[in-house]
């Protein structure tokens, strides 16, 4: 991380609070492949900014992904930002612009950060397409990191236990499980599945554990939730296609929705 990416996020930041026509911001959100929809249940919209105006974003390069800031007010009162899209590594855009957003959030006020995404399960014994998984813990694989130099960031809780017993207070019956990232944008192959589940992985991916590293550099408490799209590669006989990714996402949108909303009027 340079100087200049803190920058860029304070200057997006400053842009963001005067689009949104507030000072702070209570928690944020990024919505991953297909989780756009769930937005919708969260709060009511205050303001949407498309990331193509603020410093230093980019619109998504991910079908499925809508490429605005969502600025909503939850019934209690709260506002949340609501990232509607991410920056993946495996666009070449540089690890600074995959946690921009975050960073931007975190210079913003934000104290919380909620990271979904769509994610492949690798067990099909317990998991079910369409079953979201709290994140209990990651595996970066990515072969990158936001944080360079002699900054040791303490990533023992990096998903907050905190955090997860509120969501299982909401909803009892919801696994945990480990993420496991990759850079992308090819999907795993049989054997790296093998590998994956031999390490502990539970869910693989694409996003995310950056982010999640880049919020914990600056103070935020996360909380990850994967929603299981598909069986990982091998473990069903069938190809993996972005686009069923997504129409699993679109066919349980409402349900994260309602789930979210508890969640982040509970925080």
């Amino acid at each position: 991380m340079t100087k200049d990416a803190y920058t860029l996020a304070g200057t997006a930041a400053t842009a963001l609070r005067g689009a949104a026509g507030l000072d702070t911001f209570d928690v944020a959100l990024v919505m991953g492949s297909g989780w756009v929809p769930a937005a919708d249940a969260i709060g009511e919209t205050v303001a949407e900014i498309a990331f193509t105006e603020l410093p230093g974003f980019r619109a998504p390069a991910v079908a499925g992904h809508g490429g605005k800031i969502r600025v909503v007010r939850t019934p209690s009162g709260r506002h949340a930002l609501i990232f509607l899209g991410r920056t993946h590594l495996y666009e070449g855009l540089g690890v600074d612009a995959v946690v921009h957003g975050v960073r931007t959030a975190a210079a913003a006020g934000v104290r919380t950060l909620v990271l979904t995404n769509a994610a492949g399960g690798l067990r099909p014994e317990t998991q079910d397409v369409g079953d979201p998984v709290l994140i209990s813990d990651h595996i970066n694989l990515t072969g990158a990191n936001p944080i360079t130099g002699t900054t040791f960031i303490d990533l023992t809780e990096v998903y907050s236990r905190r955090l997860r017993a509120l969501v299982r207070e909401i909803e009892p019956g919801l696994a945990e499980g480990v993420y496991v990232a990759f850079r992308g944008p090819t999907y795993e192959t049989p054997a790296e599945i093998r590998m994956l589940r031999t390490l502990g992985g539970d869910m693989v991916g694409m996003s995310t554990v950056l982010e999640s590293i880049a919020a914990r550099e600056a103070g935020l408490e996360v909380l990850g939730l994967s929603l299981v799209t598909n069986p990982g590669a091998g473990l069903s006989g069938e190809p993996l296609n972005h686009e069923e990714v997504l129409e699993v996402g679109r066919a349980t949108a409402a349900r994260m929705g309602v789930l979210l909303a508890k969640v982040v009027d509970r925080l």
